[in-house]
């Protein structure tokens, strides 16, 4: 049986865990950032952790991650 391929752009937008959680940088942090406080921005640097349900669309994309 044929290999699998890899989702192209979902292996550049997220990151699989070794306990198996789905990482993804959040939104909202491309362009007219001067309006948003401080806090929000700083808030937003971290990594976000999706959803089950979202977690293992992301998983059958990257079969190989």
């Amino acid at each position: 049986m044929p290999k699998q391929k890899t989702h192209s752009s979902s292996k550049k937008r997220f990151k699989i865990t070794a306990t198996g959680k789905v990482l993804y940088p959040q939104a909202f942090r491309r362009h007219i950032l001067s309006k948003r406080p401080t806090k929000r921005m700083r808030h937003l640097r971290h990594l976000a952790v999706a959803s089950n349900s979202n977690a293992k669309i992301v998983k059958k994309m990257m079969p190989y991650a």
